[in-house]
């Protein structure tokens, strides 16, 4: 996994970028396959004036797929990776499967099949009425 890691506003550590990196592992790992780059920027607005100003936006760019951006905000830079990295992963699945059902697989709820009987007998009236 192309994995890019950047900070402003403050020096990022070997700590943050590891555990960063882990987590990202962890959520993005079943799908590695499908993923061209990630691209991670935390930040700290204020500095250190301190408050609930710290932000990651992580950017997975898929393959074959829309590209998928989270950002989270919060007090505590740890809390917020794993948040980010967290949602990130679902919506990494999302994009996924929305691609495979736009082009390239069926929805498993939606046959060919049923629209190949219906043109078999056209004037085959289907009831499902109780008779009375």
């Amino acid at each position: 996994m192309n994995l890019d890691i950047q900070s402003t506003g403050f020096p990022i550590t070997d700590a943050l970028s590891g555990h960063t990196q882990r987590r990202l592992q962890f959520a993005l790992t079943r799908h590695t396959n499908r993923i061209a780059h990630v691209a991670v920027r935390l930040g700290d607005d204020n500095g250190p004036r301190g408050g609930i100003d710290k932000f990651c936006r992580i950017q997975v760019q898929l393959v074959d797929a829309r590209t998928a951006v989270i950002e989270d905000t919060g007090a505590d830079m740890y809390a917020v990776i794993d948040r980010a990295a967290d949602r990130v992963g679902r919506v990494v699945v999302k994009h996924l499967e929305r691609s495979r059902v736009g082009g390239r697989e069926p929805r498993p709820h939606g046959t060919i099949a049923a629209f190949d009987e219906l043109e078999a007998e056209p004037h085959a009236v289907h009831s499902e009425r109780p008779s009375a």
